[in-house]
């Protein structure tokens, strides 16, 4: 196994890695730039768009461009960086955080706190035609989202509960039920952040503050932990030609001057070639 950096930078809050398949390019943001980067690897080139807001994650949309999970709603994003809103929630003190696509190209797009304020934040599913519903309320950190290969359960994070947690999933109309916890994660462990599932429907899980992802079995048993030359990784997903490559995005944002001299690759997007076996993903039907 090995580690490569894949876009050596130094993002702030590098978030949200999306592999786009039908163009072979890796989307990821940096959140608190207000910057959405498409990383080529055929042509090793990273670039940027940059947008108004902080935005939380950028998913592709099946008609082209971008829906965008930013400080105050959701937006669609065409090639050029115009935007245009398709459900706006203006909040005072919240923004978008992480987001992801179901089976049926529903948007769960999740919100936050800046002061991450207890109970404040939510997980909305949002459809093709803009109409949104609030599915998971009193949220704190809303983070990883994701959907086993059957499309029967949904998992998320709450970052502060320290759990991945896991629902029935009706893919037919995007409803959950019966929420409980799949896994916990141990008190000097790191949190856990972003999430993907593999095609064997095991849970990646990287883990904020504790230098690693972890796979968790569909059972919920830690089946494997790698080490990472980050402090933050935030989150992860499979990509490449044939999805089994993971990358890792990580941040800066809150280290100390010492570490980041220590440890220059905090804030870079990592892959792990051939780690595993991913699933093509879902883009956004509107």
């Amino acid at each position: 196994m090995s580690i490569e950096v894949a876009v050596r930078v130094s993002a702030q809050l590098g978030e949200g890695p999306t592999w786009d398949h039908g163009s072979s390019t890796l989307l990821w943001v940096d959140i608190l730039a207000s910057e959405v980067h498409r990383y080529a690897p055929a042509r090793d080139d990273d670039s940027v768009l940059v947008l108004p807001q902080h935005v939380g994650a950028a998913k592709p949309r099946a008609h082209g461009g971008l829906v965008c999970n930013l400080r105050d709603g959701i937006a669609l994003v065409d090639r050029d960086g115009t935007k245009s809103w398709l459900v706006y929630w203006a909040r005072d003190g919240v923004r978008g955080n992480d987001a992801g696509i179901d089976p049926a190209g529903r948007l769960w797009a999740g919100t936050m706190r800046y002061d991450q304020a207890a109970n404040e934040g939510w997980l909305a599913r949002i459809s093709a035609d803009g109409a949104a519903k609030v599915v998971v309320d009193q949220v704190n950190t809303s983070n990883g989202v994701g959907w086993s290969p059957d499309a029967r359960r949904m998992y998320f994070i709450d970052t502060p509960t320290r759990r991945i947690d896991v629902f029935d999933f009706d893919n037919s109309d995007g409803t959950v039920s019966n929420r409980r916890p799949l896994a916990h994660v141990g008190n000097t462990d790191g949190s856990p952040d972003g999430l993907c599932v593999d095609a064997d429907g095991c849970v990646w899980v990287a883990l904020w503050g504790g230098h690693a992802v972890r796979r968790y079995t569909p059972d919920g048993e830690l089946d494997r932990e790698i080490a990472l030359p980050v402090d933050q990784p935030t989150a992860c997903c499979f990509g490449g030609n044939d999805f089994t490559d993971l990358y890792v995005t990580s941040a800066r944002a809150g280290l100390s001057d010492e570490t980041l001299v220590e440890r220059q690759l905090n804030g870079s997007v990592l892959v792990l070639p051939g780690i595993g076996a991913g699933l093509p993903g879902v883009a956004f039907a509107g």
